[in-house]
């Protein structure tokens, strides 16, 4: 049991901290290297992990965990309706499209359609992203209850960049501002070279699950492009929310 225990131990170190070293794996998890590579070329067997490069030595997780994660979060059911809307909204923003679902208090990347442009935004899917220093997480946040924005307040705002949001009553007034406009806006808070606009994607209960991104680098936002991206991120978000409540009404999104 404790092989399996480690096993999952090491997937997970994985995918913080990819590409990896065994030596780097062996003093996160206070193992002996030849343990963690023993276990590492089970995971690689078991087609969870694959080498970065092609060559042994610096690890990265595959897409099977992600696939697994999609069954967990009901994500699969998500993907197969937003990304014929994320191509059309791809196409016409020429920028990358991200898709981002809930997880405790972050978004996580689970789908990504990249620009044709040579300068382009590349995060990795399963990328963790800050509710309140990055767009995806932004749009969920304004649109939640207030009482759960403000319990995620409540937990500190971590400072990324210079433009981090980090005073409570500032996210509260941009959360506002971000439910007047109908999207939310990054501008280099989570990381200085990426901007992005996005808005949530709302079950049939309300509440917001989902986001939809346009992410540009932040040399590309100029104000002449943020609204006309921020209104094409908000129709392509509703076009999803109804297709899913659509789609839960026939039995289809499962």
């Amino acid at each position: 049991m404790q092989n399996v225990v480690n096993a999952l131990r090491a997937l997970e170190e994985v995918a913080v901290r990819q590409p990896v070293g065994v030596a780097d794996l062996a003093r996160a998890l206070e193992l002996p290297k030849s343990s963690v590579q023993r276990t590492l070329v089970t995971l690689h067997g078991a087609g969870w992990i694959r080498p970065a490069g092609g060559t042994p030595t610096r690890w990265l997780v595959t897409t099977k965990a992600l696939h697994v994660g999609r069954h967990a979060t009901g994500e699969l059911g998500l993907r197969d309706v937003a990304l014929p809307v994320m191509e059309e909204l791809r196409r016409s923003t020429d920028e990358t499209i991200h898709l981002a679902v809930r997880e405790g208090g972050n978004v996580v990347l689970v789908e990504r359609l990249e620009t044709s442009q040579p300068v382009r935004i590349i995060l990795p899917l399963g990328q963790n992203l800050s509710m309140h220093a990055s767009a995806n997480g932004k749009a969920v946040l304004a649109a939640d209850p207030p009482e759960a924005a403000e319990r995620y307040i409540a937990e500190g705002l971590r400072s990324f960049t210079g433009t981090t949001i980090t005073d409570p009553q500032k996210l509260r007034e941009e959360l506002e501002e971000t439910r007047a406009r109908g999207y939310a806006t990054n501008s280099g808070e989570w990381r200085a070279d990426v901007s992005a606009v996005a808005c949530a994607v709302v079950g049939e209960s309300g509440l917001p699950f989902a986001s939809i991104s346009v992410n540009v680098p932040t040399s590309r936002m100029t104000p002449g492009v943020l609204p006309e991206f921020g209104a094409l991120v908000n129709a392509a978000a509703k076009r999803v929310s109804a297709a899913l409540g659509r789609a839960h009404e026939g039995g289809g999104a499962r």
